[in-house]
């Protein structure tokens, strides 16, 4: 195989199943030391970026990344998009300007909710007052005091109006983290099978096989679809934890041969969370291809292209 023949294969272009489009290019507003701050202390650093971007702002970062993101020849991107009381609804007006630009362009923009810090009663206001524009509904459940509730509010929705809803779990890269598990059991309950995606659920390498089994089986049963951003963690912190050993990322392996979908996302682009990160969704493909020995084609297709078009629904 080579990485000419995939590329000639990808002529359809990526699908960019996870992202942050609208804060693409703010590094350079954001004080370097910051940038080396642990991911849970970013969830509050970010507010200062987010709290001077105005609705221009958000239209140009999300316009200029998305036009790069087609260079790359990636021509959909999924992307959440801050929905919280300190970006207002600014970045969703600004995201539905430059979808209309985009679509011109021939790149076609999904979005959904970002809401850190928790359906407080303003950012439950802004979340309902916006539904209409959410192609999916987005959920941070570590974000919040109350996660449990987070998760609900999101699944009340989806039952409402036959969204899709993706969620950030297991990012830590942590043997405490048993997210996945949780989620997968929530949308059974709820009966929202095939219709919930988990993002990143990178801790669930931290546990022994025979756990990771048993939740690639609940995941199964769920209809859980799974996106990897492969570098997203990859600057995870040295621990003395003892754990099964393994790499920072999702084990996308041994999710595909359990007949598991999973699509590939870059996440955060040249921001406080990834400042280098420039949208090269060949980049994304490579570390999971390297880390996994994933060399068949057909299999790099599926998670480049193909199964993000399920994720789509």
């Amino acid at each position: 195989m080579s990485l000419r023949k995939l590329e000639t294969k990808l002529q359809s272009g990526f699908v960019n199943c996870h992202a942050h489009i609208d804060r693409a290019g703010t590094a350079s507003l954001v004080d370097p030391a910051l940038t080396k701050k642990h991911l849970k202390e970013k969830w509050k650093l970010v507010n200062e970026t987010k709290a001077n971007l105005t609705t221009e702002d958000y239209y140009l970062n999300i316009l200029s990344a998305c036009l790069t993101q087609k260079q790359f020849n990636t021509k959909t991107v999924i992307s959440f998009i801050d929905l919280d009381n300190v970006a207002g609804d600014r970045a969703i007006q600004g995201a539905l300007l430059a979808r209309q630009e985009l679509k011109k362009a021939g790149v076609s923009l999904h979005i959904g909710n970002q809401t850190v810090g928790g359906f407080t009663k303003d950012n439950t206001k802004l979340f309902e007052h916006n539904l209409e524009h959410l192609d999916f509904l987005g959920g941070l459940p570590k974000s919040d005091e109350d996660p449990e509730r987070h998760l609900d509010i999101l699944f009340s929705a989806a039952k409402t109006t036959g969204k899709k809803v993706h969620v950030h779990v297991d990012q830590l890269n942590i043997v405490e983290e048993r997210e996945t598990e949780w989620l997968a059991r929530r949308t059974i309950d709820y009966g929202l099978e095939g219709r919930v995606v988990a993002v990143h659920s990178i801790s669930l390498a931290c546990h022994p096989k025979i756990y990771r089994n048993y939740v690639y089986d609940l995941s199964k049963d769920a209809g859980l679809q799974f996106v990897s951003c492969p570098s997203a963690w990859i600057d995870h912190p040295r621990t003395e934890i003892l754990s099964p050993t393994h790499n920072s990322l999702t084990p996308i392996d041994e999710m595909l041969e359990r007949g598991l979908i999973v699509g590939i996302g870059t996440d955060n682009i040249e921001d406080i969370y990834k400042p280098y990160c420039n949208g090269d969704m060949m980049f994304e493909v490579r570390l999971a291809l390297e880390a996994f020995k994933i060399y068949d084609v057909d299999t790099l297709v599926d998670i480049a292209y193909s199964n993000g078009l399920k994720i789509l629904g």
